[in-house]
């Protein structure tokens, strides 16, 4: 195994770690312990930086296995569906958060249950890669 593969293993499992942490722990201990006029601005803050930090994870894992090479097209494909899918949850944001502010309720549950079906995605696509 090269370096650059045993590094896409542990961004993958940092991608996983991070995810899980959020819905796991984060989202739920938030809307337990805050009203939802303090959890809003509170998640407002936190989702979109969660979207950047796993779209630059996705983006050194794009670089090190362009540059160094991948031998599994599976972790090639899933660094790829990592940029993409985190791109669009990063980008929708502001039209989620409108929607929201706007109590357009059907836009707001299609925009977040994008933002979650995307997200979830990118949760399975880098806990199974290493097996293909």
């Amino acid at each position: 195994m090269n370096v650059s593969y045993e590094i896409s293993i542990l961004i993958s499992g940092i991608i996983c770690g991070m995810i899980l942490f959020q819905t796991i722990v984060v989202a739920p201990s938030v809307f337990k312990t805050m009203n939802e006029s303090s959890a809003g601005p509170f998640l407002r803050s936190v989702f979109p930086r969660l979207f950047l930090l796993i779209l630059a994870l996705g983006i050194l894992s794009v670089f090190l296995t362009n540059v160094f090479g991948s031998p599994s097209y599976a972790n090639i494909m899933t660094s790829g569906v990592t940029v993409l899918c985190m791109s669009i949850c990063y980008l929708i944001v502001p039209a989620t958060n409108r929607s929201k502010d706007e109590g357009n309720k059907i836009l707001f549950g299609r925009l977040h249950a994008l933002s979650v079906i995307l997200t979830m995605s990118v949760l399975i696509a880098n806990l199974i890669w290493i097996y293909f």
